[in-house]
């Protein structure tokens, strides 16, 4: 849907208007809609034909636009009739639309119209258009309902009480543009206050100068180090751009749900009067924080399957009288997780679906990543009414993230023993022949396959014509998932889409298996699908205070080529611009040595264990208090943490735990802040790169080694995909950058606010070479090296 609040006015196809609802409605088709317009295309052809041989005067796709004006409103809707059969004398002139479906016909008329009100909908659509074309034109309505899997037909004769859906969609559209419309008259008023009350040292021209970078019309790299307030800074400019008319909406997505939460307290702060404060909501700006949709569940176990659930079967029905309407209504109402699940509860709705209602009204989005790269997940967004990118202002926090979490979102992975108990699972629902063949064949497939960096052609082509087999008999005999249950319905759910994604040419991917009967589709490089979806934005803003180098942070994005040019390798079009934030505050708070004594490569680092446990010993000595060492791995930690044991018994060392919780990583950090002496943590690891607690706690740290990539089938696979750069050029980027951005993470949680200070010791040879060196923040870029027990003695001194 296209509109102009200013002129009144909207554009839209009748396919979209006539499905047009506020409430609850189907998430998108995915797959199965494709699957489905694929079949439906082939019996459209057999009735086209069959109608063409006996009404030879009939006409097919016939262009239909019409305009009409309602509440105020003038909507120009566009689409294509199926069939149009002419006037005889016998019978005036019909008009056909053709629906396919899974359903088994024949049908009762009403539970047709019940089910399927869209149809009836659109069809009531184009007669009422060309009756205002031509009010004197005999006309009449046909639906033809086809069985996808036999061909089988139903026809439903139109009436005159088809007519009212024509009417309730007009009310229904021409309500969401009169909301979006007093939306949009909100941000004209909004009045929200700086994001922090005295600006610190370097703060003062940051937004001029992302004003200055959004205006070239490119997508903005906005590097600023830990603690300098990226999320307001990021808040005050968006904000302010759209209230300049600039952006109708705000996309602020992150990769963790904590930052998720610190945008929402900030943007709280800064737009809440003191009585909406106490309230938790934002006043003078709609903004939701969406939440996974598996926390929103009410049920003991997530599966979200209809007839299994007693918050969405029936829902339709529910909404009208639930009341929920208030979430996108009214300013003032709690959005909470705590407050959705309470109204969902007690209105028996789903309160995922109250989400996805309130949405489309709401002039901030705060979410995930996957929202918009995710295939699974992007539908939330981009299926909203209304919803257009060209208008829309995505920011993108910790975007050094982003590029391995959309590769992940494209990856895929099974196992025999999971299709294994699939299989029995369909036998034992006595699912279609076909179907379980079908699944027989992709089990033993998995079954059988050995241990390999890379699946040979032949095999790759096997599990192509498998997929094919199965994703169709998937949908032309769907089983009831309900009974299955969610483990086994989630494999199957995988299966249309892992489909797609062996189709999709322009991304890297790799077929392997690290273990017998196991495969691993993974996806090298999803710079391709990051790109298509970044130009769809009218401005883009990613955040970092790690995005390392600039040319590969924009290629890893899909914004240039990696191809480099034969003509001109060093020139590249512009792809961004780069906005770096003013921290003189952080000018020499680092003193960073270089320990070469020590060689942490994996086949060498045995061989210096007593010598990085004699130096953690020396560096607590020298800092009265506890130390941080960041260590590459778990296993080099623990091996570090014996040889500890073994010489300095007396020594307190303390390896982070496996924990996922936020708050229970926070407290123990609190603790060992108290009672240990040594504090080994995981680079790369939440407590590496999530814990803000260590600034101005921590003097003295230690990082043993570069953080590099385990050396497995995908890494060796993204090099051989980099053999038109050079080969250092290539380990630099499946190695290095990643592993040295891991140790920028940390070093940036050691120093968050002026006055903090930190003396770290980067302990590996390779931390002088100029390859790693050059890939330190700047920050650590300059310090002492050293070579022998007495020059580390005199700089700790």
């Amino acid at each position: 849907m296209d509109f102009d609040l200013e002129h009144r006015t909207a554009s839209l196809s009748i396919g979209e208007f006539s499905g047009f609802t506020i409430g609850p409605r189907e998430a998108g088709d995915g797959s199965s809609g494709l699957w489905r317009a694929q079949l439906g295309t082939r019996w459209h052809q057999e009735l086209r034909t069959a109608t063409g041989a006996a009404t030879p005067g009939a006409s097919f796709e016939i262009p239909v636009t019409g305009r009409v004006f309602h509440a105020g409103w003038t909507l120009t809707l566009t689409g294509r009739i199926d069939q149009f059969l002419p006037a005889t004398a016998a019978s005036p002139a019909v008009l056909r639309e053709i629906k396919t479906l899974l359903h088994t016909l024949p049908l009762p008329e009403e539970e047709l119209r019940a089910e399927y009100p869209a149809y009836f909908a659109q069809l009531a659509t184009y007669l009422a258009l060309r009756h205002l074309a031509d009010p004197s034109e005999k006309i009449r309505g046909e639906l033809v309902f086809v069985e996808a899997g036999s061909g089988l037909s139903q026809t439903i004769a139109f009436t005159s009480a088809d007519e009212a859906p024509f009417r309730v969609q007009l009310e229904r559209v021409t309500e969401f543009l009169n909301l979006r419309r007093r939306a949009r008259e909100r941000l004209r008023g909004l009045v929200f206050r700086p994001a922090f009350g005295e600006l610190r040292d370097g703060q003062q021209t940051t937004q001029a100068d992302l004003a200055a970078a959004l205006a070239q019309n490119l997508p903005v790299l906005f590097t600023a180090p830990t603690g300098f307030g990226k999320t307001g800074v990021l808040l005050e400019c968006a904000l302010g751009q759209m209230k300049a008319g600039r952006y109708s909406r705000l996309l602020y997505l992150t990769s963790k749900s904590t930052g998720q939460l610190q945008v929402m307290r900030t943007l709280q702060a800064m737009t809440a009067s003191a009585a909406d404060s106490a309230q938790g909501t934002a006043h003078g700006v709609g903004a939701w924080h969406v939440r996974p949709k598996r926390e929103h569940c009410m049920n003991h176990t997530f599966h979200c399957v209809r007839a299994s659930c007693a918050y969405l079967d029936g829902i339709d029905r529910r909404w009208a009288r639930s009341g929920l309407a208030r979430f996108y209504l009214f300013e003032n109402e709690a959005r909470d997780l705590d407050a959705l699940r309470a109204a969902g509860r007690d209105a028996m709705i789903c309160p995922y679906e109250i989400t996805r209602t309130a949405l489309a009204f709401q002039d901030v989005w705060v979410g995930d990543y996957n929202y918009v790269f995710a295939p699974a997940n992007r539908g939330l967004f981009f299926d909203q009414p209304g919803f257009n990118p060209a208008e829309t202002l995505l920011v993108l926090d910790e975007a050094h993230n982003l590029p391995a979490r959309v590769a992940d979102a494209y990856s895929h992975g099974f196992t025999g023993g999971a299709a294994q108990r699939v299989l029995a699972e369909l036998d034992h629902l006595r699912v279609s022949g076909p179907l379980l063949r079908a699944w027989e064949s992709w089990t033993a497939l998995l079954a059988a396959l050995p241990v390999c960096d890379a699946l040979a052609l032949d095999q790759e082509d096997d599990l192509a014509d498998a997929l094919r087999v199965l994703a169709d008999q998937l949908m032309l005999a769907p089983p009831d998932y309900a009974a299955l249950g969610p483990e086994i319905s989630d494999q199957l759910w995988q299966i249309p889409a892992f489909k797609e994604w062996l189709a999709d040419d322009s991304l890297q991917k790799l077929l392997w298996s690290p273990r017998p009967g196991e495969l691993r589709a993974t996806c090298l490089d999803a710079s391709a699908a990051i790109g298509e979806a970044l130009r769809a934005f009218g401005g883009v803003i990613f955040s970092t205070a790690t995005p390392g180098p600039a040319e590969a942070f924009a290629e890893a994005c899909g914004l240039v080529s990696s191809a480099p040019s034969l003509s001109a390798p060093d020139i590249r079009p512009a792809s961004l611009t780069t906005v770096n934030a003013h921290t003189p505050w952080r000018d020499e708070v680092y003193d960073i040595a270089y320990d070469v004594r020590v060689d942490t490569t994996y086949q060498r680092r045995p061989q210096y264990y007593a010598t990085t446990a004699a130096t953690i010993a020396t560096l607590h000595a020298a800092a009265r208090g506890p130390v941080a060492v960041f260590f590459p791995s778990y296993a080099y930690a623990e091996a570090v943490e014996q040889a500890l044991h073994d010489r300095h018994p007396e020594m307190r060392a303390v390896l982070q735990p496996r924990l996922s919780d936020l708050a229970a990583q926070s407290a123990w950090v609190d603790e060992s802040l108290m009672f240990a002496d040594a504090i080994f943590l995981v680079l790369g690891s939440s407590f590496a790169e999530g814990i803000d607690v260590l600034g101005g706690r921590i003097s003295h740290a230690m990082v043993v080694g570069p953080a590099l990539p385990e050396v497995n089938a995908v890494q060796k696979a993204r090099l051989a995909a980099l053999s038109g750069h050079s080969r250092e050029e290539a380990f630099r980027r499946v190695y290095q950058i990643p592993g040295m951005q891991k140790v920028n993470q940390a070093l940036g949680r050691l120093v968050r606010a002026p006055g903090q200070r930190a003396k770290v010791l980067l302990h590996c040879r390779r931390f002088a070479e100029i390859g790693y060196a050059r890939l330190l923040n700047h920050d650590y870029q300059f310090g002492r090296t050293l070579a022998s027990d007495a020059e580390l003695a005199d700089w700790l001194r």
